[in-house]
């Protein structure tokens, strides 16, 4: 097999500094804001979240003196997004003393740091602080770039950039970020005039110049000489040793379609802990990976760069598939095994690297890579999973430049521990948000583009939970989740009643987020009539919606669920006529009584499997509702068969209740989230909950 191959193993990058440049009034602060979303808005120059950028200056101080400063990034933040205020301001006279020090510990330097702050409010600066302060130059950029960490985690790295960039780099050996890092580079730039910059073994960039635009060219300029001399030396190699010519590749229809069949199941293997969204990822770089020969290999040496590893973890979990020869049930029962497999891995590197004080993290896989299909990504949100796809794309490009230069090498286990359960690296982690209790799980509405839908989607959403929307009305549903966003909200079209369209939906929201765990069905509508009034269009139309509707979202649900073996939680939104006999409402009440009679059967067939099955009965929702609408039909049935006007109803139905209060879209949000949560209702099932302002005749006996 040929091995020769036009396509250049690393790319370059563009600078694009404005060609106006700065205006006469700009701050050092703002040019270095400018420089920090420059560089980040190039992944490949510098990580999500990683990397950090300084400018020293001079303020006035709230006494009025003029202090000399630098503005460091703020830990946590990212390149690509921050503003001025997550900058932190310290003083220079406090931290240039520091480089005489032989040692300082990251307990002794953060909290030294803390006190040279020029104002207390402001973020606790990067943990490479010093490093920036000891470089004798007005603005410092420190990036992980992929055209240089093909190099820094080449197994010959250090005789690589001395043969491109001579005595105008520094190679520093790999060492945690620290006051010892930071020791080495601020002498090795003051030792060395004619540096030009540093290389950081395993890890980045370090580039520096008197202005901000000055050490921003710098940095694209010493990327792209990189490139340069990688691509000329590695011409016609073919990334990761070519394609595994010899099993068949799987085209996109193939590779969908197996994705389809396995995803809910992958989903509950790496679910161990706690519940996962999943990110698909079968983009030309991620097949390309997965189908090469070299990537077996690969996948098991460590990670590309430190900043990954809190992200995607030491190793991702591989999963070998042959096309030709495996079933799907085959691949799902390998997927099972390697996960489990890695948890065991993970467990027993956290146990001999850590000690009493340890606190293991979750031990799933963080990226799984299904050989000849692609990556998928894994987090408890949508922003992690994406997150932890992003980063194994800078690995894959990483991998594809250190191996063709002879060997990838990474951090060994000690060392990945060390960052990965470092309490710097880890107080990045701290600033997240606090998960809300349905964190990593996917609600599943039908009726979504109502108002009841709305706020259920609006409720469960608040409460952590991705929410998929499924209605005729696509717009509406896609209106009603507008504010989750496209990570947290997927809308889709189709009729509850047509067994593809609800089909097409649930696989929507596999390919979307994994599987699903919360399913409300809500869907409905309503009419009133007498008996003899009531035609069998009518009857099928109530029994239809309001039954096949409701049996087909729970079989397709079924299916998901027992894949994923999860547990999970199926509510029936319903109505208190499911209790109590409606007047001139027969076909409405009989279909709704249906659908608490099939909540109860479901709950008994599911329970086995953690399916947990329950019913919210709710009562005169007017409020935001499409079928209590001003001049709605069955408002106008509804206030005939009570003898009174139909702007009357609404009052008539608060008088009629025991708490003569109205009842909201709100409230039966309120009770789906009690059914929805395992925390609040985790040991019931086939239960009833009416929210109707207590109607005596609906009252359970």
């Amino acid at each position: 097999m040929s091995t020769v191959s036009n396509t250049p193993i690393v790319a370059s990058v563009e600078d694009r500094w404005p060609s106006e440049g700065l205006p006469a009034e700009a701050t050092p602060l703002d040019a270095l804001v400018l420089a920090s979303h420059l560089l980040g808005e190039d992944r490949r120059v510098a990580n999500f979240g990683g990397g950090n950028t300084s400018a020293k200056g001079t303020v006035t101080d709230h006494v009025g003196r003029e202090v000399r400063v630098m503005w460091v990034k703020g830990s946590g933040s990212d390149l690509a997004t921050m503003g001025p205020q997550h900058f932190t301001g310290l003083r220079m006279d406090e931290m240039e003393p520091l480089i005489e020090r032989a040692e300082m510990s990251d307990e002794d330097m953060v909290a030294y740091l803390a006190k040279c702050m020029v104002d207390p409010a402001m973020p606790r600066s990067s943990i490479e602080t010093l490093l920036h302060a000891f470089v004798p130059a007005d603005h410092v950029h420190h990036t992980h770039p992929d055209g240089i960490n093909v190099i820094a985690g080449a197994a010959d790295g250090e005789k690589i950039i001395a043969e491109i960039f001579g005595d105008e780099a520094a190679w520093i050996p790999y060492i945690r970020p620290g006051f010892t890092l930071a020791k080495q580079v601020g002498e090795a730039v003051r030792d060395n005039p004619g540096l030009k910059l540093v290389v950081l073994a395993k890890h980045g960039l370090v580039v520096w110049g008197d202005t901000a635009e000055e050490a921003y060219k710098k940095t694209i300029e010493v990327i792209n000489q990189a490139v340069a001399w990688v691509n000329e030396k590695t011409a016609g190699t073919q990334r990761f040793g070519g394609p595994l010519t010899d099993t068949p590749a799987l085209d996109d229809d193939a590779r969908a379609a197996v994705l389809s069949a396995i995803l809910p199941s992958l989903r509950g293997a790496v679910s161990s802990e706690t519940h996962k969204l999943l990110t698909v990822d079968t983009s030309a770089a991620a097949v390309e990976f997965v189908s090469s020969r070299d990537a077996a290999k690969l996948v098991t040496v460590g990670a590309a760069c430190p900043d990954h590893l809190v992200h995607t973890k030491r190793v991702p979990m591989w999963v070998s598939y042959d096309p030709a020869n495996d079933s799907t049930a085959d691949l799902i029962a390998r997927i099972r095994e390697r996960a489990e497999a890695f948890r065991v891995d993970y467990r027993e590197y956290v146990a001999k690297f850590g000690d009493a004080t340890t606190v293991p993290a979750d031990p799933d896989a963080r990226v799984v890579l299904i050989q000849h299909v692609g990556l998928v990504s894994v987090g408890a949100t949508t922003k992690a999973s994406k997150l932890a796809r992003d980063l194994y794309h800078r690995a894959i490009e990483v991998m594809a430049g250190a191996e063709a230069l002879g060997e990838f090498v990474s951090l060994d286990d000690e060392e990945s521990f060390a960052i990965e359960y470092w309490p710097l690296e880890l107080y990045k982690l701290s600033l997240a948000p606090t998960p809300g209790e349905l964190q990593g799980q996917v609600a599943f509405v039908t009726g979504a583009a109502g108002g009841i839908g709305a706020a259920i989607g609006a409720r469960l959403a608040s409460a952590g939970a991705v929410v998929v929307g499924f209605d005729l009305d696509e717009a509406g549903a896609a209106e009603a989740l507008s504010a989750l966003g496209e990570d947290n909200g997927l809308a889709v079209g189709g009729d509850v009643t047509n067994e593809d369209a609800v089909a097409a939906a649930y696989a929507a929201a596999v390919a979307k987020f994994g599987g699903v765990d919360i399913i409300v069905s809500n869907a409905g509508i309503a009419s009133s009539s007498p008996i003899e009034d009531t035609s069998l269009a009518e009857w099928h139309r109530n029994h239809e919606i309001l039954g096949t509707g409701y049996f087909l979202v729970a079989r397709e649900a079924f299916k998901v669920l027992r894949a994923q073996d999860l547990g999970g939680g199926i509510i029936f939104v319903a109505s208190k006529n499911a209790l109590v006999a409606g007047k001139n409402a027969s076909a409405y009440s009989s279909a709704k009584a249906a659908e608490l009679h099939l909540a109860r059967c479901l709950a008994e067939e599911g329970g086995a499997a953690g399916i947990r099955v329950n019913t919210v009965n709710p009562d005169a929702v007017l409020s935001g509702s499409r079928i209590w609408g001003p001049d709605s039909t069955w408002r106008k049935e509804r206030a005939a068969a009570y003898g009174i006007a139909p702007e009357e109803l609404e009052e008539h139905y608060r008088q009629r209740n025991t708490l003569k209060v109205h009842v909201l879209p709100e409230d039966i949000a309120q009770a789906t989230l009690h059914f929805a949560s395992e925390s609040r209702s985790g040991k019931s099932t086939g239960n009833v909950l009416n929210v109707d302002g207590g109607v005596a005749a609906a009252y359970s006996r």
